[in-house]
């Protein structure tokens, strides 16, 4: 067969068309900085204007110049529109290499939503949404961007920025180090209008340190920390009796040491069913008479103690009482199997250290639940992972705010202005609450926004179950995720709910009458699972209701104006824990003897 030579001619003829476009892109945009510069010369040492004649400026300048002299003509039609033409450049350059660094260096993903796929997230459809929400800004002629919602980033590639309004509820997943604190958490926090919530099982270089100094300035900073994880004096008590003075409010106090104890495929066998009924009868008959939570922990130690029955039958409880009498006086083995159950889902409150915060404190203020939630303070509730009862205080803690500010929002009409925002960070640790799934049906709507913060889909799940945790995820009306999904399951469930797009291909074949070129068009995922697992740090997704979802660029705050004064409040913050936890650990004199 003869060789192709119709082909070896194309390709030269596409070579030579290449390279014309290039000359002509020097070129033509040099000729007429040459005429440019060469009049501009000729105007300064006093000559006459040359017509337009590009190419005789740069080719023939002295034709179109005869009387200027020819180092006027050197420097004028010939370096200056060079070092222009370089300097135009280096600033296309330098521009374009802005954009590459606003969007990452990454590269963009076609068929992710563009500005106009998710306008409701955008700056005037989420201001308009804010003043129809909060009576306070209905007149107010400016309204700060702080005030419309949520940073949440910007929309990747672009300066437009993403906000969740202040009737969303979401759900993040974000492994560690993956921007969840930094770009979502303190960011949130520092721009809240009203109330906030933070649980953390973290303090010194977290957003407790990072927010600290700043939202004193909003308001009061109350300080749950039972394990003296900031290593913080007491400066609180909160009575976690105070809503259990009926059945289903000391229930929910039982069901928070369940759920800190064992796992949701658990909760359903025999002895943690009774132990958590056991513990709600006591929680309920200490709080109607007044008492101390650790008094339960002395009447679990004597199953045949006579008093919670004498107070729930004096209260009107007489079912309630006999249901106690009749575990009480039931067969020895199964009562010490139900209370020994029951002793070890409250053995937190044996700890005279973490007790102290649940226990009346002279002199110290106690923190209540319904004025904080009209305010603007800031509650941080620490925890350290696996804390068992103390994180069980936590969750009654963070529960018993959100019940709350429920119940100020049906007094204020239906919602609270401003709004309180709930960060539940490291929630599958520290801040089990077993409903939190039935309770983000409702939430947003009272303008109670929370945020729960995982590092996995099947971390939820762990806690919540399969169903809860697809109940929350579904009641989640904006859904965050960031770098380091490893779960190939979840990615290809993220990957579908995507979805796909066109794609069209190229094919070309060759023959003996020349190079033919064909194009068709096929489906594929817009990102594919492998993508989601390989995302970028400082990149999420997001996806929002009935929205296309969206590629966000992260703002994490040390990046932001006053990031400097931030950094050097929490600096100073993580520095008077580190000297809290050194005094506190010291050895005291006369512990090791005298000194030499």
């Amino acid at each position: 067969m003869p060789p192709p030579a119709n082909n070896a001619s194309t390709d030269g003829y596409d070579l030579a068309f290449r390279l014309l476009l290039g000359v002509l892109g020097i070129v033509v945009p040099l000729s007429h900085l040459a005429w440019l510069s060469g009049n501009i010369t000729a105007w300064a040492t006093g000559h006459a204007w040359a017509p337009y004649q590009p190419t005789s400026a740069l080719l023939h300048p002295d034709r179109l110049w005869p009387q200027a002299g020819e180092t006027s003509l050197l420097i004028g039609a010939r370096l200056v529109p060079i070092a222009a033409l370089l300097a135009l450049g280096a600033a296309a350059g330098v521009l374009f290499s802005r954009y590459k660094n606003r969007s990452g260096g990454r590269k963009k993903i076609t068929g992710m939503a563009k500005p106009r796929d998710i306008e409701p997230l955008m700056a005037k459809a989420i201001t308009a949404k804010a003043r129809s929400l909060r009576p306070s800004l209905k007149d107010a002629k400016h309204i700060a961007a702080k005030d419309t919602g949520i940073l949440l980033g910007n929309l990747q590639g672009t300066r437009h920025e993403v906000r969740m309004g202040y009737e969303d509820v979401a759900v993040a997943i974000m492994a560690p180090r993956s921007g969840k604190t930094t770009s979502l958490a303190i960011p949130s926090i520092l721009a809240a209008p009203g109330p906030v919530l933070l649980t953390s099982n973290k303090a010194a270089g977290d957003a407790f340190t990072a927010t600290l100094d700043a939202r004193a300035k909003a308001g009061r900073t109350w300080s749950m920390d039972p394990q003296q994880i900031a290593h913080a004096a007491r400066a609180m008590w909160w009575n976690p009796l105070a809503g259990a003075t009926t059945l289903d409010g000391a229930g929910r106090l039982a069901g928070h040491f369940l759920a800190a104890s064992v796992d949701a495929s658990q909760q359903g066998d025999f002895w943690s069913k009774a132990g958590s009924n056991i513990l709600s009868q006591l929680f309920l008959a200490a709080a109607l008479d007044e008492r101390p939570i650790t008094d339960v922990m002395q009447w679990l130690a004597f199953p045949a103690d006579r008093t919670p029955l004498d107070i729930l039958r004096d209260h009107g409880f007489t079912a309630v009482a006999a249901q106690l009498k009749g575990t009480v006086e039931g067969p020895p083995e199964t009562r010490d199997g139900i209370y020994e159950t029951a002793r070890q889902y409250a053995a937190a409150l044996l700890n005279s250290e973490i007790a102290a915060w649940v226990t009346p404190q002279k002199d110290v203020a106690e923190f209540r639940p319904s004025e904080f939630v009209t305010s603007t303070d800031t509650l941080y509730l620490l925890s350290k992972d696996g804390g068992g009862g103390a994180s069980a205080l936590i969750a009654a803690c963070a529960d018993s705010v959100m019940r709350a500010a429920t119940a100020q929002a049906e007094r204020a009409g239906g919602r609270l202005d401003p709004p309180m925002l709930a960060i539940l960070d490291e929630a599958a640790n520290v801040c089990k609450i077993s409903d939190l799934p039935d309770l983000y049906s409702h939430l947003g709507s009272r303008g109670i926004i929370p945020i729960t913060i995982l590092q996995s889909y099947r971390q939820g799940q762990k806690v919540w179950g399969d169903a809860g945790m697809d109940a929350m995820w579904s009641a989640s009306t904006v859904k965050v995720i960031g770098s380091g999904i490893d779960d190939p399951d979840f990615a290809d469930k993220l990957s579908r709910l995507i979805g796909d797009h066109d794609v069209e291909t190229t094919s070309t074949s060759r023959s003996e009458s020349g190079k033919s070129t064909s194009v068709s068009m096929r489906q594929e995922r817009i990102l594919p699972a492998d993508a989601i697992r390989a995302l970028p740090k400082g990149t999420a997704l997001c996806f929002a209701t009935g929205l296309r979802a969206a590629m966000l660029d992260l703002r994490p705050w040390y990046l932001e104006p006053g990031a400097d004064e931030l950094t050097a409040a929490s600096a100073r913050a993580s520095k008077a824990i580190t000297a809290r936890a050194v005094a506190k650990h010291a050895p005291q004199q006369g512990d090791f003897g005298t000194a030499a």
